[in-house]
């Protein structure tokens, strides 16, 4: 099941795996398979086109850089309603990393993929290079966090035109310009049977994505377990990860490094790619060189 047929112009991706309980996942990915890899995982409601912009960065550095739509998302299947969470994420996550051939990838999360990073890394489940933290800690501000919902919530019967959907974007992230060629929103929706624009992902992955209390907790206490070069980067605008939640985080793990990227709101490679690859493959050239893949 999907939210509908793609559209035209919605790009095709590079790869397809087979993901945990025989979902397949799709992604796509830049620079020499022979580089240490890279794998970004992206944010709840958004797809791999997310990190397009840092994928080619990435590449272009010496990385081999793959990003991949989670589960429910994108051009990944649509799972049971019960298949949502983390540690199903997880083994998603490790399915990739087992097909792209590394048995020690650099994990980069944004929001969502963050926590799937985390928990990845604080259990045991994946031995990583390097983790990079995208706006995502284990406290996070409940306002924030009620916006994004209250988006992802919006228009549950469909759009009538992509207007109304570049409306809807422009509405929750006010401090981007609206763009004013409508085609790059081909990939955030689908045309359902019923002639209306669906957002592209599964609205049954929301039931069972880090709703309950003991969730925080659960981030909380692999947090405490992280021992490898870390990196938190926060977007200064955002209403999601305050400073104050990045400085508890900071000092569970006092061996990680912090950039607080100004101008940039909770979709910190969307908002500032430039400022945000940057930091992030200066990082890496210390922690994890692009050529030494383990």
């Amino acid at each position: 099941m999907s939210a509908g047929e793609r559209l035209p112009g919605t790009p095709v991706p590079d790869h397809k795996w087979q993901g945990a309980g025989g979902v397949t996942i799709a992604g796509d990915s830049w620079g020499d398979a022979g580089g240490q890899l890279v794998i970004l995982l992206h944010g709840g409601g958004q797809t791999r086109h997310a990190w397009k912009g840092a994928g080619e960065a990435l590449g272009a550095s010496g990385y081999h850089a793959v990003a991949f739509d989670a589960r429910g998302h994108g051009d990944s299947d649509w799972a049971a309603a019960e298949c949502y969470g983390a540690d199903f994420m997880v083994e998603d996550l490790r399915c990739v990393a087992a097909a792209m051939g590394s048995g020690k990838p650099i994990l980069v999360g944004a929001s969502m993929g963050g926590g799937v990073s985390l928990v990845a890394i604080g259990e045991g489940k994946i031995d990583a290079a390097a983790l990079v933290l995208v706006d995502m800690a284990p406290r996070i501000e409940a306002e924030g966090r009620r916006k994004i919902q209250e988006f992802m919530d919006q228009n549950p019967d469909g759009f009538d035109t992509l207007e109304e959907v570049a409306a809807a974007i422009s509405n929750y992230q006010p401090h981007r310009k609206r763009p004013r060629n409508l085609d790059g929103l081909a990939k955030n929706v689908r045309l359902g049977a019923d002639g209306k624009y669906h957002w592209h992902w599964d609205p049954a992955r929301r039931a069972n994505w880090g709703t309950d209390t003991g969730f925080r907790d659960r981030l909380s206490d692999c947090a405490d377990n992280l021992t490898l070069p870390t990196l938190l980067v926060r977007g200064g605008l955002s209403d999601v990860l305050s400073e104050a939640g990045a400085r508890s985080f900071l000092a569970q793990c006092p061996q990680a490094e912090y950039v607080n990227v100004e101008n940039a709101a909770h979709m910190v490679a969307g908002d500032r790619n430039d400022i945000f690859a940057g930091s992030v493959i200066e990082f890496l050239q210390r922690a994890a060189p692009a050529m030494s893949k383990v």
